[in-house]
């Protein structure tokens, strides 16, 4: 069954040397912004470019060469970075591998709960409250430290539903607009969280199929 790996773009030549050395060789062919790798054992490695076709102008010769490579695997130089869940929320500015601007907040809301009657009634108003009140601190965080940058890329990650009421405010149409990577599978927003954010919204993702 196929699988996704994230490469950091940087060794990306690095991946693609040791992937024909594994599997005994390489045939390179390039069909709507994807590099694919061909072995003669069967195994095939897609190689997207960060955007593909959404991004603009799509190299569509093969990469032979190393700086070719690098090229080929270049992500956004700009991106920004909106993680939230129910425990807090993280907002940055990348430059290249650099997190040049950050803030992490916390805000508490509460869990489902399985009572009924007016109490699951009062309960729901309260979860209500809070998650507006974390989605109105990202908002106004995101557009402190974005909202005037020229960016490149966006990066969201955390809670799906939370991340789609930050976007759906008026203020933040210009993030919702841009190219974007989701990373729903990170935990809490943390610093070291968001810097791993920023190296998985760089990466390479590479779809491997063996035979």
């Amino acid at each position: 069954m196929p699988r996704i790996v994230e490469v950091d773009p940087e060794r990306l030549p690095r991946w693609v040397e040791n992937f024909g050395r594994r599997h005994g060789g390489e045939q390179r062919s390039v069909k709507d912004g994807v590099l694919r790798l061909e072995a003669p054992d069967g195994s095939v490695a897609e190689i997207p470019t960060w955007c593909g076709d959404a991004g603009g102008t799509v190299p569509r010769n093969r990469p032979a060469s190393v700086d070719d490579l690098l090229a080929w695997s270049d992500p956004p130089c700009r991106m920004g970075l909106v993680l939230v869940r129910r425990g807090g929320y993280a907002v940055g500015l990348g430059e290249g591998d650099r997190l040049v601007r950050h803030h992490c907040g916390t805000r508490y809301v509460q869990s489902r709960t399985a009572a009924g009657g007016w109490s699951q009634q009062r309960f729901a108003r309260r979860r209500g409250n809070q998650a507006d009140a974390l989605v109105g601190s990202v908002v106004t965080r995101a557009h402190d430290i974005l909202g005037e940058v020229t960016l490149d890329a966006f990066v969201v990650g955390g809670d799906k539903s939370l991340v789609r009421q930050v976007l759906d405010d008026s203020r933040l149409a210009q993030l919702a607009a841009l190219p974007r990577r989701e990373l729903y599978d990170l935990p809490d927003p943390r610093l070291v969280v968001l810097q791993k954010a920023l190296r998985r919204g760089r990466a390479v993702r590479i779809t491997l199929a063996d035979p």
